[in-house]
């Protein structure tokens, strides 16, 4: 088909029909014969996977031409900021805010945010450069592909789909939660609860599976549409979280916060890690870049705009609920709601609930956009299969993305508890924002063709140093409460850093928007996200494991066949429309050249 070469000359169609070869369309699973050449050529094709890079045009103009249709351009800045907004203010704040409050960080939560929000402001630098510059569906997906290539990207890719899908399921599990609040039942009450079955995921939620498929049809209707009710909703949202600061300082009892770090400075650190939970949802404003009416100006209001803001409330609102009640008080469940039941406001209870079930909900609904975008922005390269990919001519939106990603995280949430999903969450969206960085200084300061082999070298050189350095630092923190693991460690990142500020010319500038303080903020970003994943259990570190080689043996037996065959026939369609592009020159030249010599007789 012509659409396979990448083009955009193909027949429109619905996204959501089956056509022939829609699931597996490459050479390499035409036949069982043909699946065998391909598996005995997997260490050649894994290296020149490894060694491959995309480029900007092609993520911008190859790889969108193959969804048949494109996505409607219908989002301006206030469309971001409040997606942004809508994204990242919901369950993370009303539920895990409480559960690390009293089990890991004490009042010092507020601190936890702070490192949190730092640490997701350096990343939103990141990937600001990014998205104005490659403004495609992918997001993080398409600028690890262009900058550390396919195989690194594929990792991500499969981490950022983990993140999404488990990210809509604890969020829906908690909309139950505090829905059970406003109806005065305990959650459990609201759930079906299976005997002699462990807990984590004995609790089935039917109703958290209701919530995902009305929200996820909204988002396949229209993403104006979705952007219409994410601003209603978050401004309603904001003026109970208004309501919430207000009424929390008039009943605060300063001696709530004492002791203020019950559990140390370790316990704040461990309890930024685990909130990392609520700041994943910006990554999701980044993917809208594809619909986004002026991307080099709306991508860096948006979603700057959008994080400082939900950074201030975030602190904002952990102080004032720890001002309210007790520490060790807190409700894990609908801590909020529960603070002002115990200071004798029952009425008020009833609005916060209101107030949580709406951030949740334009949370799902951002979440259930972003990740069914970067699931059709993956099935471009044929890492998956090429049917999720397809945009429906009438909607404008991947549905065939949407109801797949639909079904994964519904089955997810039915049965599985919501401290099991924000641990191992927390890991994935930590590791996707550490690659962003390091590909941004590898974009910056390497260009084929450009960068000297002596430089690439100091540039590999430093890397290891930034990178090393902050492993070292993460790994004396999860094991060693002394200081001589950083004495050691933290000059090597300096050294690192300053030996890319000073020894290697930047090969490349960004052309409309880019990152400040460059190699600083990025490096920085680095460290803080590797220190955080030092302070994550070793349970979620085994689950994310498992995951990990999952994705490994899928890549081995598919999607790397599926990739390089694909990426194959774009070149093949590329050489042919040069060759035929020179052809219909040389034509015109030969007649221009007749014509002259006929008009000289």
């Amino acid at each position: 088909m012509e659409m396979e070469e990448g083009g955009s000359r193909g027949a429109r169609r619905r996204g959501c029909t089956f056509q022939k070869n829609d699931f597996f369309p490459e050479e390499s699973f035409k036949s069982w014969g043909s699946y065998g050449i391909a598996l005995r050529e997997t260490p050649w094709k894994f290296k020149n996977r490894v060694m491959t890079r995309s480029k900007d045009e092609t993520e911008v103009v190859e790889m969108k031409g193959r969804s048949s249709n494109e996505m409607k351009k219908t989002l301006n800045s206030w469309d971001l900021i409040w997606f942004g907004i809508g994204a990242v203010i919901g369950s993370g704040i009303f539920v895990i805010t409480g559960l690390e409050a009293r089990d890991a960080a004490g009042p010092a939560v507020v601190l936890s945010y702070v490192v949190s929000g730092i640490s997701a402001l350096l990343s939103v630098f990141c990937y600001t450069e990014f998205a104005v510059e490659i403004p495609v569906a992918g997001g993080s997906f398409a600028y690890l592909r262009v900058e550390l290539g396919d195989f690194v990207a594929f990792i991500a890719a499969g981490n950022i789909l983990l993140e999404y899908v488990i990210g809509g399921a604890a969020i829906s599990r908690s909309w139950t939660s505090y829905f059970a609040t406003l109806c005065n039942h305990h959650p459990d009450e609201f759930r079906i609860i299976i005997p002699n079955v462990n807990p984590d995921y004995g609790h089935l939620d039917p109703i958290a599976v209701v919530v995902l498929i009305a929200i996820a049809t909204l988002a396949m209707v229209s993403t104006k549409a979705s952007s219409l009710f994410n601003n209603i909703a978050t401004i309603v949202h904001c003026l109970v979280i208004v309501f919430i600061i207000v009424a929390g300082l008039i009943n605060a009892n300063p001696q709530n916060l004492t002791p203020f770090t019950p559990f140390g400075v370790r316990g704040v650190f461990k309890a930024s890690a685990v909130l990392f939970f609520a700041f994943i949802g910006f990554d999701a404003v980044a993917t809208m870049a594809e619909e986004t009416k002026n991307p080099a100006r709306d991508i860096p209001i948006g979603l700057v705009g959008s994080m400082t803001i939900t950074t201030l409330v975030y602190c904002l609102l952990s102080l004032t609920l720890c001002l309210v009640q007790s520490y060790k008080d807190i409700d894990v469940d609908a801590p909020f709601s529960v603070a002002f039941h115990a200071v004798g406001w029952d009425w008020a209870k009833y609005i916060v609930a209101l107030g949580a079930l709406k951030g949740m909900t334009t949370v799902l609904l951002v979440t259930i956009v972003g990740e069914s975008r970067y699931l059709t922005h993956i099935s471009r390269t044929h890492m998956m299969p090429p049917w999720f990919g397809l945009v429906d001519d009438k909607t404008g939106t991947p549905v065939n993305a949407t109801i797949a990603m639909l079904t994964v995280t519904s089955v997810i949430a039915f049965f599985t508890n919501f401290r099991v999903l924000s641990s191992l969450l927390s890991i994935s969206t930590l590791l996707i924002f550490m690659l962003v960085a390091v590909a941004l200084l590898v974009r910056r300061y390497y260009s084929s063709g450009v960068t000297t082999k002596a430089n690439q070298v100091k540039l590999i050189v430093c890397l290891v140093l930034i990178f090393g350095s902050s492993c070292g630092v993460s790994a004396y923190w999860a094991n060693s409460d002394g200081i001589i693991g950083y004495v050691i460690c933290v000059p090597f990142w300096l050294l690192g850093t300053g030996g890319l500020w000073l020894g290697v010319p930047m090969a490349k500038t960004p052309k409309l928007w880019g990152v400040p303080l460059v190699p600083w903020l990025p490096a920085l970003s680095i460290f803080i996200n590797i220190f955080l994943l030092g302070s994550i259990d070793v349970a979620s570190y085994i689950r994310f494991g498992v995951w990990t080689a999952f994705l490994l043996v899928y890549y081995a037996f598919v999607g790397l066949h599926a990739s390089y065959d694909a990426a194959k026939e774009l070149k093949s369609a590329s050489s042919n429309t040069t060759t035929n592009q020179l052809d219909q020159d040389l034509n015109m030249l030969e007649q221009g050249v007749q014509s002259q010599n006929i008009s000289t007789t």
